[in-house]
């Protein structure tokens, strides 16, 4: 049987006939999703075929994932790509460092200074020795950030969120998610029940509350406060009433608002002045903190509980001493607040500038900027066109958001001057003329 040139496979490997029927997937309107499971396929088979998939998404230069970088995050970042034969310069708009602080000369002699205090690791796990003074520092600096008294930090932000709630809901128990909630959240709500609803749909949230209550021991509506793809603020004040008409706990994750919304940095939380009214705080150190690392604040007996049960906590190794720099990140945020005012400078510079080339920003109220364009194909072909354009975005497409809402995102940072961000700009207008996309920006 002669396969079709679309799905054409190495030659050092060969498929039992068995399967070939099951490979029919037209990898023009392919997903990664397409090749999580595929009837007939073992492991590494699936493997073998995704490959070539991916293969064919680097032969149409539509494979602008996992791009080498040979310098550090900011504004501008000098990639390796393939077949070139020395790195070239991008301005980019792919970095979640908001205020910049990776590069920060006082965050970055606290790691070193650290590193000479403590060496490189921890050696163990937070119960068995490897639970420091500076780890404890900086649980008590993340809580009093948020004006609590207990956080638990984890070596992920990932982690913050799969790890907790795989430890607070069990099979007894119901997860209430608004559907454009993180990844992190939906892997730790795998044991217990989950309901979605909607992005922001509160007349569905209250529905769910209704239809659930009296059927779990515990109900917790989890969101986020800024949501990383539309860049749009949770409906907080309204879901904290619904909460507590119906008797439900409220997660908030806020990794990015957090440096970024509030007055004075504290995300969502502090723009609607709820410091007291969530049950749970998550977020990542990995964004305005300028490091790696996540954190939970709740109750006393809430952390002190995860502290001995959630498993990725106990279990793995602790963050490494260099993460005492977030110490310095995390009084940053109030001692140079110069770097929030520049950021918003910036935000706006470049919302108004897409929306003057007819371009569709969506609904954003924060420093995730997308432009919105409805196809993937065409939106895979504008990442490719601003990458020849000396612009380094991501192109986001099915799963992460659905086909017909596919687009460019964007990250913008403090440290990009109105030039790096002219620049952008002009390559938009020349990727928006060829490949016609004012047609298409009504699509949201």
């Amino acid at each position: 049987m002669k396969l079709p040139l679309r799905i054409k496979l190495r030659a050092n490997f060969v498929f039992k006939e068995p399967i070939i029927s099951a490979m029919n997937i037209d990898f023009n309107k392919a997903s990664f999703k397409d090749f999580e499971q595929i009837p007939g396929m073992d492991a590494y088979e699936r493997a073998a075929y995704f490959d070539t998939y991916l293969n064919f998404l680097d032969d149409r230069g539509h494979l602008n994932y996992r791009i080498k970088t040979v310098s550090g995050c900011g504004p501008e970042v000098m990639l390796e790509l393939k077949g070139k034969t020395r790195p070239r310069k991008f301005i980019s708009l792919v970095s979640n460092d908001y205020l910049g602080f990776t590069q920060h000369p006082e965050v970055k002699a606290a790691a070193v200074a650290a590193i000479g205090k403590y060496g490189t690791g921890t050696g163990a796990s937070p119960a068995i020795g490897g639970h420091f003074d500076f780890h404890e520092a900086l649980e008590q600096k993340i809580a009093g950030f948020f004006r609590r008294g207990s956080a638990i930090v984890y070596t992920t932000g990932y982690t913050a969120n799969s790890a907790s709630l795989q430890s607070l809901l069990r099979r007894n128990d119901l997860a209430i998610l608004d559907m454009a909630v993180h990844a992190s959240v939906y892997e730790g709500c795998l044991q217990c029940d989950t309901k979605r609803f909607p992005h922001n749909n509160l007349q569905e949230l209250e529905r769910i509350l209704t239809i659930s209550r009296g059927k779990y021991q515990t109900r917790m509506v989890i969101i986020d406060g800024v949501y990383s793809q539309d860049g749009d603020f949770a409906h907080l004040p309204e879901i904290v009433k619904l909460c507590k008409q119906y008797g439900a706990y409220l997660v908030v994750d806020d990794a990015h608002g957090t440096g970024v919304i509030g007055k004075t940095g504290r995300g969502v939380i502090e723009h609607y002045d709820l410091f007291q009214e969530v049950d749970i705080i998550t977020g990542t150190f990995s964004k305005s903190f300028a490091h790696i690392g996540g954190y939970l604040i709740a109750k006393p007996e809430v952390v002190r509980y995860l502290k001995f049960q959630a498993r990725q906590h106990l279990f793995s190794v602790t963050a490494a001493p260099a993460s005492a720099c977030i110490l310095k990140s995390i009084d940053l945020i109030d001692e140079e607040p110069q770097w929030m005012r520049k950021l918003w400078e910036n935000v706006e510079y470049f919302k108004s500038g897409l929306k003057g080339l007819g371009l569709n920003t969506g609904n954003t109220q924060s420093a995730i900027i997308p432009v919105k364009i409805g196809d993937p194909y065409k939106t895979a072909q504008a990442a490719k066109l601003l990458m020849d354009a000396g612009i380094y975005t991501n192109p986001i497409i099915y799963p992460a958001v659905s086909p017909a809402d596919a687009r460019i995102r964007m990250s913008v940072m403090a440290t990009h001057t109105f030039e790096h961000l002219d620049q952008v700009l002009n390559a938009f207008e020349q990727v928006s003329h060829k490949l016609n996309l004012k047609t298409t920006a009504a699509i949201v």
